[in-house]
C-alpha cells in the first residue's frame, strides 16, 4: 500500500497523523507554509512569544486534544498549564467566573434572582442529549437570552468571548448547549481549560509532528498541494505546486472546504456537496493588540469586561499562564474583540478599536500606560464561523467522506465535529480515523485479491 497523503500540518491533520503513526501506517504530510501550526503558529517578537489569537485548550482533561495526546503517550513530553483564575470586570468591580454550574449560585456579577433565572436556562441544557442539542442547532444563543437583564446578558456574552471568540447572535444555541454539557462535573465534564507551559499554543503541534516523525512518518514543508486527482470515483494520487505527481490510495485534507475544493478538478463535487461548502465559506473576524508591560497589571489570568462601555471583551494576561512566554522582568497580555469583516479589513478602523480597548484597560487599571513597553495590535480574518453560527456546525459542516470518491478524506473544524477551536478540530481527526482505517482495511483487501493470482 502506498503511503496516506495528508494535506496540512495544522491541528487537524497532525492529530489524525499522530493517531496512524501510533498504528504502525505510511504516511506523508505535506505542509505549504515553512512550519508546522496551521492557524496556531505562534511568532517570536522582541523576545515574547506571541500566539495568532487567544488559544487554550478547553475542558482539559475531557477535551478530544488532550484525548489525542493520551492515545499516542505525549502527554509526558507535553506539560499544560491550569487557566484557572477568571473574572468579570463592571462598573461594581471584579467578579468570579462561576467554575461549573454549580458556581452560578455565588456569581456576583448578577442578582440572586438573576442568578435562578440563569440556572433554569442552563441546566436543561447541561442534561439534555446530544439528539436533542441537534434540534437546536438552527437558532441564535441570543433567541434565549434577549430577554435577560444586562448583567446577565453580559454574562453570556462573556462565555461567548471565552468560549467561541464572538457574540451570542453568532453562536448556535445547539453549539452553546454542547459546551454547557461537556462543561457539567455531574456527567464527567469540566469548565477547567490549560495551555502549554513552555509557551506558545503551537508547541503542541510540535509535540505532534515530532511524534510522526518519530514513528516513520514524512512531514514535508513548504509543499503545497494544487490537486487531488480522482479517476473513476477513486483517489489516485495527488501534484504538489512544483508539478511532482504522487500515487495515492488515501488523501486527508485538513483545510477550510472551501480550499479543499479548490484542489478537486471541476466536475469532482456534486453540486450538493458544493452548496454545502459555498455556506460554509464565512469568516470571523477580530481585532487584537499584544502589550508587553514592565510590571505585573492582574494576579488573574483572564478578564471579561461586561457592559455596552467597554470595546475590549477579554483581556487575557498570557505571562500569568505561563511565564515563559516573555523575557524574565516583563510581563504580556492581550486584548482583543470581535468585529465585521470591515473593520478588520481597514487598517484606519482596526487601529481606532485597539485605542479603545487600550482605553478600557487604562479605565479598569490606572496607569496601565505608563507602563507599557510596546504594543503590537493585529487584525484577522478566519473561515472558522462553521464552529459556532447557527446552521453551520456540528453535522451541518462537511462530512468526512463522500460516498461516491473512494479514498479520500476531511477533517478540520469545517468537517463534521463539535467543540471549541482547536478542539473541535481534533474531534473531527478522532471521528474520521476509523473510516481512514476502514479504508484502508478494504484497499489492502483488494490489493491482496488482485496479486493473488499473479502469485500462484
Amino acid at each position: 500500500m502506498r503511503p496516506v497523503v495528508i494535506v496540512g500540518a495544522g491541528v487537524s491533520g497532525l492529530a489524525s497523523a499522530a493517531l496512524l503513526a501510533r498504528d504502525g501506517y505510511p504516511l506523508t504530510i505535506h505542509e505549504k507554509g515553512a512550519r508546522v501550526g496551521g492557524r496556531t503558529a505562534s511568532v517570536s517578537y522582541r523576545g515574547h512569544t506571541l500566539d495568532n489569537g487567544f488559544h487554550i485548550m478547553p475542558f482539559y482533561k475531557k477535551s478530544a486534544l488532550y484525548r489525542v495526546l493520551r492515545m499516542t503517550g505525549l502527554l509526558g513530553r507535553v506539560e499544560l498549564a491550569g487557566v484557572t483564575e477568571i473574572s468579570f470586570h463592571s462598573g461594581s468591580g471584579f467578579h468570579g467566573y462561576p467554575s461549573g454550574i454549580p458556581g452560578i449560585l455565588r456569581l456576583s456579577l448578577i442578582p440572586f434572582r438573576s442568578r435562578l433565572v440563569l440556572l433554569r436556562l442552563l441546566l436543561p441544557m447541561a442534561f439534555a442529549t446530544l439528539r436533542q442539542t441537534e434540534g437546536m442547532d438552527g437558532r441564535p444563543l441570543s433567541a434565549v437570552t434577549a430577554g435577560l437583564d444586562p448583567r446577565t446578558k453580559a454574562f453570556f456574552e462573556a462565555v461567548c468571548m471565552l468560549a467561541f471568540a464572538d457574540v451570542p447572535d453568532r453562536v448556535s444555541l445547539g453549539e452553546f448547549a454542547r459546551t454547557i454539557i461537556r462543561a457539567n462535573p455531574f456527567r464527567g465534564g469540566t469548565s477547567r481549560f490549560a495551555y502549554p507551559a513552555s509557551g506558545g499554543y503551537d508547541s503542541i503541534c510540535g509535540s505532534l509532528a515530532s511524534y510522526v516523525a518519530g514513528h516513520g512518518g514524512s512531514i514535508r514543508l513548504s509543499s503545497a498541494i494544487r490537486r487531488i486527482h480522482v479517476r473513476d470515483g477513486r483517489v489516485c494520487g495527488v501534484s504538489d505546486d512544483g508539478g511532482d505527481y504522487t500515487e495515492a490510495d488515501c488523501v486527508v485534507v485538513s483545510a477550510p472546504a472551501y480550499q479543499a475544493a479548490s484542489m478537486l478538478e471541476p466536475g469532482v463535487l456534486d453540486q450538493e456537496t458544493l452548496a454545502r461548502i459555498k455556506a460554509l465559506n464565512e469568516t470571523t473576524a477580530v481585532v487584537e493588540v499584544h502589550y508587553a508591560t514592565r510590571r505585573r497589571i492582574d494576579t488573574r489570568q483572564i478578564v471579561f469586561p461586561v457592559g455596552d462601555r467597554y470595546t475590549s471583551k477579554g483581556i487575557f494576561f498570557t505571562s500569568n499562564i505561563s511565564p515563559a512566554l516573555c523575557p524574565a522582568g516583563e510581563h504580556q497580555m492581550i486584548s482583543g474583540t470581535p468585529v465585521d469583516a470591515r473593520t478588520a479589513g481597514s487598517a484606519r478602523a482596526s487601529r481606532e478599536v485597539a485605542r479603545m480597548m487600550r482605553r478600557d484597560i487604562e479605565s479598569i487599571y490606572p496607569g496601565f500606560s505608563d507602563q507599557v513597553i510596546w504594543e503590537r495590535p493585529m487584525a484577522w480574518k478566519l473561515v472558522e464561523s462553521v464552529v459556532k453560527k447557527p446552521g453551520m456546525v456540528w453535522r451541518s459542516k462537511m462530512p468526512h467522506a463522500l460516498p461516491y470518491i473512494r479514498g479520500l478524506f476531511f477533517v478540520g473544524d469545517s468537517s463534521v465535529s463539535y467543540g471549541i477551536g482547536t478542539d473541535s478540530a481534533a474531534h473531527s481527526s478522532l471521528l474520521c480515523h476509523p473510516l481512514i482505517l476502514e479504508h484502508w482495511s478494504h484497499s489492502r483487501e483488494g490489493v491482496a485479491g488482485r496479486l493473488r493470482p499473479r502469485l500462484k
